[in-house]
C-alpha cells in the first residue's frame, strides 16, 4: 500500500492507496503551524490508514522550494514558515519506513491533471494555480520537469514601472490586500474580466517561454466567483505572439480535480 499526502497552507491532506490504482481514503486536518505538531498527525493518521498493511511508498507535496535533494522546504507560503528547514522526509520516512517524495505542491497539481484530469492526452502541459499565490509547472511526456529551481511563474513581471508580478496583479492575497474584502465577495463582472486580461498576459509569456500543448488552470481565483476561462482565451487571442503560425495555438483547459489534484499528483509520482 502506499500513502499520499498534500501540505498545504490551511490544510493537510491524507490519503492512502492500497493498490497504487486509486486513491482509497483521505483524511483532512487544519495544517498545523508548528512542524512537531504536522509530523505528530502524520504519526496519528498513517498507521490507522495503513490498517497493518505494509508501506511501499510516500509521495506527497507543499508549497515553497526545496534543498537540491528534495528532503526539506528552504522557504514556504508565511503561514507554515515553521516548517522551513525541518527534516520533513526524514521524520515521514520513520513513521512509514519506507522511501519519501516530496515534490512542489503546483508540480504534483500539474502532474495530476496530466494524467488524471484536464491535461491528459497531452505531451508538454503547463500548469497554473491561481489562488492566494501564483504557481505553476511544467510537465512533460506525463513527468514533472526536472529544475535546479523550482518553477516560480507567478513571480514573471508585468509591471516595470511599479516592479508588479502576475502574482501581484492576480493572487488572492494580494487583491484581498488592496481591496480590503475577500476575492469571493467581489461580484464584478468588469473586475473579473480584467484580471482574465492579466492572466492572459502571464499565459502567453508561459507558452512562450515552455512551449506547451496544453495549459490547464486551477486555484481558487477560478471558481464560480472569479476569472473564467473563456475569457482568458479570449484575452490570449487578441494579444498573442507566437512565430509559429501554422501549428495550431495551445489549448488553454481549467483544472477539474478541485482540492484532491494534489493527491492525485501524489499517486501518479508513486508509480515513477
Amino acid at each position: 500500500m502506499f500513502i499520499l499526502f498534500d501540505i498545504g497552507g490551511s490544510k493537510t491532506r491524507i490519503a492512502a492507496s492500497y493498490t497504487g490504482k486509486k486513491i482509497d481514503t483521505i483524511e483532512i486536518f487544519k495544517t498545523p503551524k508548528n512542524f512537531k505538531d504536522g509530523i505528530a498527525i502524520f504519526k496519528e493518521v498513517v498507521p490507522r490508514l495503513a490498517k497493518g498493511k505494509k508501506i511501499k511508498a510516500v509521495a506527497g507535496g507543499m508549497p515553497g522550494y526545496f534543498d537540491l535533494k528534495r528532503t526539506q522546504v528552504l522557504g514556504s507560503a508565511p503561514n507554515i514558515k515553521n516548517w522551513i528547514r525541518k527534516p520533513i522526509v526524514k521524520e515521514i520516512g520513520k513513521i512509514t519506513h519506507s522511501p519519501v517524495y516530496l515534490e512542489n505542491d503546483a508540480d504534483l497539481v500539474g502532474l495530476g491533471e496530466t494524467h488524471y484530469g484536464a491535461g491528459r492526452g497531452y505531451k508538454i502541459v503547463a500548469y497554473f494555480t491561481v489562488s492566494t499565490g501564483v504557481g505553476g509547472g511544467r510537465i512533460v511526456d506525463d513527468r514533472i520537469d526536472p529544475s535546479v529551481r523550482h518553477s516560480e511563474p507567478g513571480k514573471q513581471i508585468l509591471d516595470l514601472k511599479k516592479n508588479l508580478t502576475l502574482e501581484d496583479l492576480t493572487a488572492g492575497r494580494s487583491i484581498a490586500k488592496k481591496y480590503h474584502k475577500k476575492p469571493y465577495e467581489i461580484l464584478d463582472k468588469k473586475f473579473w474580466d480584467k484580471l482574465a486580461g492579466i492572466l492572459a498576459i502571464g499565459v502567453q509569456n508561459t507558452i512562450v517561454h515552455w512551449a506547451p500543448d496544453a495549459v490547464v488552470i486551477g486555484g481558487s481565483m477560478m471558481k464560480k466567483i472569479g476569472i473564467k476561462i473563456p475569457r482568458v482565451q479570449f484575452h490570449l487571442k487578441r494579444i498573442m505572439k507566437i512565430s509559429h503560425a501554422d501549428l495550431p495555438p495551445p489549448k488553454i483547459k481549467k483544472a477539474i480535480l478541485g482540492d484532491f489534484g494534489g493527491l492525485y499528483g501524489a499517486l501518479a509520482r508513486i508509480k515513477q
